[in-house]
């Protein structure tokens, strides 16, 4: 028995693990791989039975898993974000989510012919829009403007509503009386959600309180915030069924708001905690499909998620952005974002587990139908979202800018240069003379700490994919590129050489999960580029030919040091774990000494000539 446990614990685990790394490689929707390893090991090959492996601790453990996911996602959403569209997002929880449940109850009691007990509490399932699947898409899409945080906001908040609206359907369902469902609804919907207010409030005021008076050591926050959150996710739930959902996204919500202690490095690790919570849940719940599950899909409920794509999302968002600032590019592109995700199947696999137990009719059809749409709408949504946004004109197709910190002389030459051709760039500095000099010289140039919250506020990243570090303080470059890290990835953030990279001492090195790449090479340290500026040297464009290639470049300019790479509409930045060699038609920025000319065009004709 304990041989057994053991190997199936193991199996989920390197399953989830795996799926969601091969996913990255591949550039794919996690959850598609996820699901496929769920029906490999389940209902494929039978050889994980997560029933008879977890028994009567499967459905707590899922509900917990929920819980922390969704006060993590919590944790992610500032009232900064949404501004003036915070009036779209309330309708969209609220006239959004009514539109859906209408739209695919009608559907599912005619095109599924289910029982409308059934098809009102599926309808009630999919009216959440997956925040786990919704954030990767739009870190991938990176839409303009408020599309994104607003989608966001909707892909979390919407979770505990639609889960307490399941719930409200589902004790309808066993009290077996449809004529009893308004005075449950009204009576369910204010006792849940004043449990959940209050027990969300007071759990977030609880650990300010601890957090505040450095009650609690560092190495013990993320432990007792789990605590915390298990302790409301459950006390709500004993006191209203279900709430616990409410109390646990208030309480993320409140602590991401306030600005009396920081809980950045709690968000971290509950993200992390998320990825592992999430690859868990879905091997799970995909292994207990049936064969029999799968096969009864057929072209009627493909006609049903058609009708949730088509017909209920836009349906939805139309209706909430009514009279809103958000034009008719952007409403389309939202109606093409609901993708559902693992607190639809949480939920569907829990209630129709204790509803095939009581013997209701169309039970069993719960699960199937909410995986079918699971999977058709990640689908569906991760393959044209990014086309779609690019058509629409709602997305940059290709940021290739680059956002500087540190404004000064050295910051503002290469911008300039790069501004001169073209490229998006952008500087921050918290020392007001830089930014002075740079705005005055036509640069955009932001006012502040790299680091600080304000910084994410602030500056305009439509257009920015590179990040660079470019101060002489090496702890400010180590943090503010683990910072940015979070935005363009590890692989478009550096920062400039250190004295320990340069003599290639690790002890001088601030550690490799804080930096990003080191830029240019490992001799160009601040005070290297700084005293060659100085000294007179310049930062410069030379267009590389057939008749001038880089071999000749380098031969006029031994001193030289590559620093960007301008390629068609690409921009590359010598690093030294990447190999660039300059080919014909590239631009070339280097820095060198200003007193050598470079061949012209008419010159360059006569030495082919000889």
């Amino acid at each position: 028995m304990n041989e057994t446990f053991m190997i199936g614990l193991t199996t989920i685990i390197l399953l989830g693990v795996g799926a969601t790394w091969l996913a990255w490689r591949l550039k794919l929707p996690s959850i598609l791989l996820l699901l496929l390893a769920g029906f490999l090991v389940g209902p494929a090959t039978g050889f994980l039975d997560t029933d008879a492996l977890l028994g009567d601790i499967l459905f707590p453990f899922v509900s917990f898993a929920v819980a922390l996911i969704l006060y993590e996602g919590g944790l992610t959403l500032n009232f900064k974000e949404i501004r003036q569209y915070g009036n779209v997002v309330v309708r969209l929880i609220t006239l959004g989510v009514l539109a859906t449940w209408a739209v695919s109850t009608i559907a599912a009691r005619y095109l599924l012919g289910l029982n409308l007990e059934i098809a009102l509490l599926l309808g009630a399932i999919l009216v959440v829009t997956g925040p786990t699947v919704v954030g990767p898409l739009l870190q991938q899409v990176r839409p303009k403007g408020q599309v994104g945080p607003t989608l966001k906001w909707e892909g979390i908040l919407i979770d505990p509503v639609g889960a307490l609206l399941a719930v409200l359907m589902f004790e309808i369902i066993l009290e077996g009386e449809l004529s009893h469902a308004p005075a449950i609804i009204a009576t369910g919907v204010l006792g849940k959600m004043a449990v959940g207010i209050i027990i969300g409030f007071l759990a977030a005021g609880f650990m300010l309180l601890l957090l505040k008076r450095f009650l609690i050591p560092d190495h013990l926050q993320n432990g007792i915030s789990v605590m915390v959150v298990l302790l409301a996710f459950t006390s709500a739930n004993l006191l209203q069924e279900e709430s616990g959902l409410v109390a646990v996204t208030l309480m993320g919500i409140v602590l991401a708001n306030q600005t009396i202690v920081p809980v950045k490095h709690i968000e971290k690790f509950k993200e992390d905690l998320r990825v592992m919570l999430i690859a868990t849940l879905f091997i799970l719940l995909a292994a207990r499909l049936t064969w029999a599950d799968i096969s009864n899909i057929g072209l009627e409920a493909l006609l049903f998620l058609a009708v949730l794509i088509f017909i209920a999302r836009p349906l939805a968002v139309f209706l909430s952005t009514v009279g809103s600032k958000l034009d008719l590019r952007d409403r389309i592109f939202m109606s093409w974002m609901a993708p559902r995700g693992i607190v639809a199947a949480a939920i569907s696999s829990i209630f129709a587990f204790r509803l095939i137990e009581d013997g209701v009719a169309g039970a069993e059809s719960l699960v199937p139908l909410t995986f079918l749409v699971i999977v058709g709408t990640v689908l569906i949504y991760s393959l044209t979202a990014k086309p779609l946004a690019h058509f629409l004109g709602v997305a940059d197709e290709n940021p290739q800018g680059v956002l500087f910190m540190g404004a000064h002389a050295l910051g503002r030459e290469m911008a300039l240069a790069l501004q001169a051709e073209g490229v998006v760039t952008a500087l921050i500095d918290s020392n007001w003379h830089n930014i002075s000099q740079a705005r005055m010289v036509g640069l955009t140039a932001y006012y502040g700490n790299a680091y600080s919250e304000h910084a994410f506020d602030e500056i305009d990243f439509n257009g920015i994919g590179h990040f660079l570090a470019l101060t002489g303080n090496e702890e400010a470059n180590a943090l503010a590129s683990l910072h940015f890290a979070e935005i363009f990835g590890r692989s478009e953030v550096y920062h400039v050489a250190t004295q320990g990279d340069r003599e290639g001492d690790t002890r001088k090195k601030a550690p490799l999960h804080l930096n990003g790449r080191v830029l240019f090479n490992e001799k160009l340290t601040y005070s290297t580029l700084t005293e060659r500026l100085e000294a007179g040297d310049m930062i410069k464009a030379t267009q590389i030919t057939a008749n001038f290639d880089f071999t000749d470049y380098c031969s006029i300019h031994p001193l030289a040091e590559p620093l960007f790479l301008l390629r068609e509409d690409t921009l590359y930045i010598f690093s030294p774990d990447e190999a660039l060699t300059p080919v014909p038609n590239d631009l070339l920025f280097s820095l060198t000494e200003n007193s050598v000319s470079e061949p012209t065009e008419a010159s360059q004709k006569r030495q082919v000539q000889k």
